[in-house]
């Protein structure tokens, strides 16, 4: 049997968590900063890596056209209109202390919640996963929305909360 724990480390990316970023202003590049989390967000992963967890990250992003971008959406809306969480470019690769290692899995999001339009849950069970860790900015928003999402698929659930 596979290691039945994973972790899933959720948008880590640069428009939201590096200086510089075009929705860094929203005040994740700042929080991060102040609170060390790069170096917590390393420590999880170099624990989970050791301990032979699966790991998963995921990133908000939107092709060139935006052709998945919800428009009327009051969280995402204006990507658009900035050029922001364009796949493909400096604002959706992963920030440099969240880096995905050989053999962990990347999926892409076009909404809040890491399993809505991914087939995250299906790599999950493939991998056997039954209990998943759970890191990322917004906490209140995408933290919160995958772990809603994976207690209702019956994953146990544990959010790392200093992450």
């Amino acid at each position: 049997m596979k290691n039945p724990v994973g972790l899933v480390v959720v948008d880590y990316i640069n428009d939201i968590v590096s200086e510089g970023g075009k929705l860094s202003g929203k005040g994740y590049y700042k929080y991060i900063d102040e609170n060390g989390t790069h170096k917590k967000l390393q420590s999880l992963l170099e624990f989970a890596r050791a301990q032979q967890w699966s790991i998963f990250h995921v990133r908000i992003g939107f092709s060139p056209d935006y052709i998945e971008h919800p428009e009327q959406s009051l969280l995402f809306g204006s990507a658009k209109k900035f050029g922001a969480l364009e796949l493909g470019k400096w604002g959706t690769e992963f920030a440099d202390f969240a880096k995905p290692g050989a053999g962990e899995h990347i999926f892409t999001k076009n909404r809040v919640s890491a399993f809505f339009g991914t087939n995250l849950e299906l790599v999950l069970r493939s991998a056997e996963v039954q209990t998943l860790h759970l890191a990322g900015c917004a906490t209140d928003l995408a933290v919160q929305s995958a772990a809603r999402d994976a207690h209702d698929r019956d994953f146990s659930v544990v959010v790392v909360e200093d992450a």
